[in-house]
């Protein structure tokens, strides 16, 4: 499928960053089973659940800045590299698509990106540095510089909506693929899990990587219960 695809979509979850040693959220066992998601409305309304929300980003510092790409990843910026793949759609927040080698342009990030926050007014970026050393000094986050608002890492919490833009992108992506892979998503979360069906709508072969089954199994023309990692990396390598 690789060899007669001339514009993959690759689509990954959480699944490919565990092999990296970073802990899925929504599994059984995963984080939000040890502690509840702060919702996105409460963050906004609560100066304690902003504390609350920082405190435990900084709390997981150290393993977001030494995490690096596995095999899995670097078999994704092969594809890219190649030109066989067009895209990478994520629900990673951990920019491991882009240390591997894919250029941020064709990363689309539905759930965002933790490495750097947004002022939630102006939509400034803004690094975390400063933002950790405020905290430290004063036990509260700073407000935008620039405008005085809010300020949150640049990821998607529960209750907010998702990005516009990078939705319709991937949309636009998805309609354009011959192929579609899925690797390291259990397909359950909504809107984005609708992008696997709407590829094999428009004629797109589908493939799904996972260790586990998913509830699009059934949909894909090939399915395997596999590392993420050894699979692709091996796929890749036998292309040429």
């Amino acid at each position: 499928m690789l060899r007669a695809s001339q514009r993959a979509v690759v689509f990954t979850g959480a699944g490919i960053s565990t092999e990296s040693g970073i802990p899925d959220f929504r599994s059984p066992g995963g984080i939000w089973t040890k502690m509840s998601p702060i919702d996105f409305e409460d963050f906004v309304s609560s100066a304690e659940m902003r504390r609350e929300a920082w405190r435990r980003r900084f709390a997981m510092e150290e393993m977001f800045s030494t995490v690096q790409p596995n095999a899995g990843h670097l078999a994704i910026a092969d594809l890219v590299r190649r030109g066989k793949a067009s895209h990478v759609i994520t629900q990673n927040i951990d920019n491991l698509h882009q240390q591997s080698g894919v250029p941020a342009e064709q990363v689309i990030e539905l759930h965002g990106n933790t490495r750097y926050a947004k002022c939630l007014d102006c939509g400034a970026r803004l690094e975390l540095d400063p933002i950790r050393r405020h905290f430290e000094a004063h036990g509260e986050p700073p407000d935008c510089s620039a405008c005085g608002g809010l300020v949150k890492t640049a990821t998607i919490s529960f209750g907010q909506a998702m990005p516009e833009l990078e939705m319709a992108r991937a949309e636009q992506a998805t309609l354009a693929c011959d192929l579609f892979i899925v690797l390291g998503s259990s397909l359950v979360v909504y809107p984005a899990a609708g992008f696997p069906r709407l590829a094999k709508r428009i004629g797109a072969r589908l493939v799904i990587v996972n260790r586990e089954a998913t509830e699009q199994d059934d949909l894909a023309d090939l399915v395997i219960h596999a590392a993420i990692g050894e699979t692709l990396g091996a796929a890749v390598a036998a292309i040429d």
